[in-house]
């Protein structure tokens, strides 16, 4: 499975993360949205020079131009509720992809043990197009496989990306073991080595819905 991780090369895609990170800016809930929005574009933008592309002629007022253009063919899926203004960010830049919406949550058990439930699953059609599987957060990596899994039910897609903005050294390696090696890649803004006992990401960001919507009962 191929893999790409934008931090490692210096570019605003860096300030926008330390924004997020940032404790004391980071309680700008606007801020905060706003800063997963622009991280959401740039992960489109980087994902788009990966698409298949076709020449197109585009007539202008004085000649012919002719022009690769990426194809849109495409199916944005995000991990509710955190995911939202990551995704908007990629509908900024995909505005013709259709979309899915998957409800996902930790059910715990004793000594901060706990199951993936999922709950809610909308998807556009998939089969023969690409699809792009987002959350802020990938922890485990459990969510994310059980969403992809349950994708995969509505149809087969030509290839899936798998986006996280902060992710644990666990939750890839742990994609890595379960997911197919070929037609899925994963897409990282940063890789954090510590994983607690209760499965949160260090240093991490904290809780990326809390922080763009308010805390959850």
């Amino acid at each position: 499975m191929k893999q790409f991780i934008l931090s490692e090369h210096p570019s605003l895609f860096n300030r926008f993360l330390a924004e997020l990170r940032d404790s004391s800016i980071q309680k700008d809930r606007l801020r905060f949205r706003y800063n997963m929005e622009r991280i959401g574009e740039i992960f489109a933008y980087e994902i788009s020079k990966t698409l298949p592309s076709t020449v197109k002629d585009v007539t202008t007022p004085l000649g012919i131009s002719s022009i690769a253009l990426p194809d849109e063919s495409l199916v944005l899926a995000t991990i509710l509720r955190a995911g939202l203004p990551l995704h908007q960010g990629f509908l900024n830049f995909f505005d013709r992809a259709d979309n899915a919406f998957i409800a996902a949550y930790r059910k715990y058990g004793k000594d901060y043990k706990f199951t993936i439930q999922l709950e809610y699953l909308s998807s556009s059609p998939v089969d023969g197009k690409t699809l792009v599987l987002m959350d802020p957060m990938l922890a485990t990596g459990e969510s994310m496989l059980l969403t992809y899994h349950a994708i995969l039910e509505k149809g087969q897609p030509l290839h899936t990306h798998i986006v996280a903005p902060i992710a644990s050294k666990y939750g890839v390696e742990y994609l890595h073991i379960h997911l197919p090696a070929k037609n899925v890649t994963l897409w990282l803004g940063a890789v954090d080595e510590e994983l607690t006992t209760k499965s949160y990401i260090v240093p991490g960001l904290g809780d990326a819905g809390d922080l763009a919507y308010g805390e959850k009962m």
